[in-house]
């Protein structure tokens, strides 16, 4: 079936399905594969431009752990240009598998559930080193990054490469989310680069504390697609740069409304106080009345962020909401349950239905998810957000279409970062 069918099941019918197989080990992609892959990727790397810049990768030798940033699509095949002709294991989300498992597998992908903790992860990732010797891709945001700067990555990371003793590379592409925006959709011409770098060796790893390899990889991670074409004079020319901006910049600045933004070509406005702002071809946010309060997307997206950590400190952050429950056992696709609520507050999250004679409840504390993945107008179905059991994948739909996923990004991150502080203090 086509992802983008609604496929209604029973919560007895999807039960009796086979599970995704989260456990076996990666596949050496099969030479043919390989070579299709490559046939697929490389030639719009060239197309595009792409700057590949290496820095010390000629002391790299033998299969290492490469962990590349997140912004769309386009990561896979500069990935796939940046270790050319070397092979690769790719960790890859169930519902990359849809449809086409078998191929997926045999292109050495290793499917994971977003979110939840695996411990078969950790042999197949070291399958994919000691026995393939492969190259073992890791992309540790989990998903795009919803504005083009860096997604809190885990504090996990660091312990998992440190048990692997093998080199480190990172793999950080500017210009991909300018060039296919996540809340946009529409590929853009913008010239984009991607530096290789040869961040920890195995002395490294060996002698460097967990927080220590930690701090190194959160600093090489660094990146801000918007200062990226504001450094280079970027032009995005068109008339639609601002088309669906307000998924990521919700709340007007100006009167505070969380439901009152809306986009038309290049133009954000807010129907409640009428503030209109114009982005131009770099970006820049400007204020038809010359009352501008952001002239940069990534600043005004970071100030809703601080807005959502002020209503936990306080006390008030309390979602409650109806949503279509979509469940995601394997690769054959969605089967959608039917409505349950879903509650999202200083205790985490709780979704609880009734599917025919079945009560259905999650529960998942603050301290379960560092993170929270999210899509936009998901094969035409609508903004949801998504986590994960030991078995299954549940995308939720609001009913409500004015409920912004994004405030629920920034509210589980949040809510993550104040439980871990205070955990660690006491």
């Amino acid at each position: 079936m086509k992802i983008s069918d609604v496929v209604f099941k029973t919560y007895e019918e999807v039960e009796k399905m086979e599970r995704f197989d989260l456990k076996s080990m990666p596949k050496k992609a099969k030479w043919y594969l390989q070579v299709l892959a490559w046939g697929l990727s490389i030639p719009e790397t060239f197309i595009r431009k792409v700057k590949i810049t290496k820095v010390n990768m000629d002391k790299v030798k033998g299969p290492y752990v490469l962990l590349c940033n997140h912004n769309s699509f386009f990561d896979f095949k500069v990935a796939t240009r940046a270790f050319f002709p070397r092979r690769a294991n790719y960790v890859v989300a169930v519902d990359g598998f849809i449809n086409r498992e078998k191929l997926m597998r045999n292109v050495g992908c290793i499917g994971k559930r977003k979110f939840v903790a695996d411990p078969s992860i950790v042999k197949q990732l070291k399958h994919s080193l000691e026995v393939n010797k492969s190259i073992a891709v890791i992309y540790p945001e989990a998903r795009y990054s919803l504005i083009g700067t860096t997604a809190i990555l885990p504090d996990s990371l660091g312990k998992l490469v440190k048990m692997f003793k093998y080199p480190v590379v990172t793999l950080i592409s500017h210009g991909h989310h300018l060039h296919q925006p996540v809340w946009n959709f529409k590929k853009r011409k913008v010239p984009v680069k991607s530096v290789m770098t040869y961040l920890l060796s195995t002395e490294d790893l060996e002698k460097l504390s967990v927080d220590e390899i930690n701090s190194r990889i959160k600093t090489s991670f660094y990146y801000n697609d918007y200062e990226y074409q504001a450094n280079n004079n970027i032009k995005i020319k068109g008339n639609d740069r601002a088309v669906n901006l307000e998924k990521v910049l919700y709340k007007c600045p100006h009167c505070k409304n969380e439901k009152s933004m809306h986009s038309e070509n290049n133009k954000l406005y807010c129907s409640n106080c009428k503030h209109e702002y114009h982005v131009d071809e770099y970006n820049r946010l400007n204020e038809s009345t010359g009352n501008t309060i952001f002239n940069f997307i990534p600043d005004w997206y970071e100030w809703q962020r601080k807005e959502v950590a002020n209503e936990i400190e306080k006390g008030s952050y309390n979602l409650e909401i109806d949503v279509y429950v979509d469940s995601l056992p394997n690769s054959t696709g969605f089967y959608r349950l039917g409505k349950g609520k879903l509650i999202h507050n200083q205790e985490g999250f709780k979704l609880t239905a009734k599917f025919q004679d079945h009560d259905f409840e999650i529960t998942k504390p603050v301290l379960s998810n560092y993170g929270v993945h999210v899509e936009f107008e998901y094969f035409g179905k609508g903004d949801c957000i998504s986590f994960s059991t030991a078995k299954d994948s549940y995308y939720l739909f609001p009913v409500n279409k004015d409920v912004s996923v994004t405030k629920i990004h920034f509210a589980v991150e949040e809510l993550y970062k104040i439980k871990t502080k205070k955990s660690t203090s006491q």
